[in-house]
């Protein structure tokens, strides 16, 4: 345990205004300039996650800076650049987008954008990203924790950080006004600022169980809010056409999801086999990404589609799609392909151009052909709950 004790000092205003306003209540203005801060702590020990929390004027940024020192406070995010291309050079591409998946940070358009156009939710996970992806500190301490943001989203934060900490055995401090984040961030230690309090949670975390439960619905919608939510998809903005299924996922009366449901393969009237649907264009939205949300809200409505009559597919390019299906036990992967050539026989007509009808002769000339080349696929079938094993 070490003690950290702090004297805090502003000057003393001597205006008329000031020292009318002093005595209309016969305040002392040498005694209210002064603060002191003192508070005993172990922060040698091993952790992962610390947490300063405390109202505004307690002196968490000044203990904080008095600990770990004012060049743990500097903010490398700039938002001329898209985040992906400010991790250090040492960095492959796998590894930035790890680093970014890791924080929450899933959309892709969000990484190839300049960091100005991301919500304060999203620069503020770019920003840890890219200061979990330093090599020249220890400790990484970050100010003003989702001071900035709505309280669910702080909530998903601060769990998704946690996590992606304890996972890549990094040291963050996080420095909140907000006491609702620690059954969330599930911290190694935490001081008080307004107690002036430590408390020591490294035995405490592995058992921790949350009391708090978020709450998100679940409704069919149509497609008129697709355009909202196609910004942070990587395929096309258009849906597509046929037979289609939409549903919207709900926190309150704000939808933070979309997924569509297409029957992209002709059914026979009248054959015993279900008529199949591909799910697809299923997008949370950034803020509320890396809690899991996605893969309970494909479940869900998978289970809704499939106790209609329909058989539920999936087929896509997304490496983290895949990589939440593979673990789920009501998924089978099916096929995994790679396009790396289209044959098309016949005279089959694609469209009157001067480049020819075929989608090889539009191909060649370097024209849209409708797929996508050189793209990794898996296919996927939905087991439904009663089968699952």
């Amino acid at each position: 345990m070490k003690n950290y004790h702090l004297k805090l000092q502003s000057p003393v205003a001597t205006s008329f205004r000031c020292t009318k306003a002093a005595n209309s209540l016969d305040i002392d203005q040498e005694k209210k300039s002064i603060h002191e801060f003192q508070v005993a702590a172990d922060l040698d020990s091993d952790y992962s996650i610390g947490l300063i929390v405390g109202a505004s004027g307690s002196g968490k940024t000044t203990l904080a800076k008095h600990i770990f020192g004012e060049e743990s406070f500097k903010e490398i995010l700039d938002p001329s650049k898209p985040v992906i291309d400010q991790f250090p050079d040492s960095y492959e591409y796998d590894d930035c987008a790890a680093m970014l998946c890791g924080v929450g940070l899933t959309s892709v358009p969000c990484w190839i954008r300049p960091a100005y156009t991301l919500s304060n939710g999203q620069r503020a996970r770019a920003e840890c990203a890219l200061q979990m992806a330093r090599e020249d500190s220890n400790v990484i301490v970050i100010d003003e924790w989702t001071s900035v943001v709505d309280r669910t989203v702080a909530k998903v934060m601060s769990h998704c950080i946690q996590k992606h900490a304890r996972k890549t055995k990094r040291r963050i401090v996080l420095l909140s006004c907000h006491y609702d984040v620690i059954e969330w961030l599930n911290p190694d230690w935490v001081i008080d600022a307004n107690k002036q309090e430590y408390t020591d949670r490294r035995l405490l975390w592995r058992d921790h169980k949350r009391t708090e439960q978020l709450r998100f619905d679940i409704y069919e919608t149509g497609r008129s809010t697709w355009p909202y939510f196609s910004r942070y998809h990587y395929l096309s903005e258009r849906l597509a056409g046929g037979r289609q299924y939409f549903f919207g996922l709900w926190e309150g009366s704000n939808q933070i999801g979309f997924l569509a449901f297409t029957n992209y393969v002709p059914h026979r009237k009248g054959t015993i086999k279900r008529m199949q649907m591909h799910f697809n264009r299923l997008v949370i939205h950034p803020d509320y990404c890396g809690f899991g949300l996605g893969i309970h809200f494909l479940n869900h409505c998978s289970q809704v589609m499939h106790d209609r009559g329909y058989e539920v597919m999936g087929k896509f390019s997304s490496a983290p799609v895949y990589s939440a299906l593979k673990r789920d036990p009501f998924w089978k992967l099916c096929d995994v392909k790679r396009t790396t050539k289209i044959i098309v026989g016949g005279n089959m007509l694609r469209g009157q151009s001067k480049d020819g009808f075929t989608r090889n002769r539009q191909l060649l000339a370097g024209k849209a052909h409708g797929f996508r080349m050189d793209v990794k696929t898996w296919s996927f079938k939905y087991r439904p709950q009663a089968s699952a094993t």
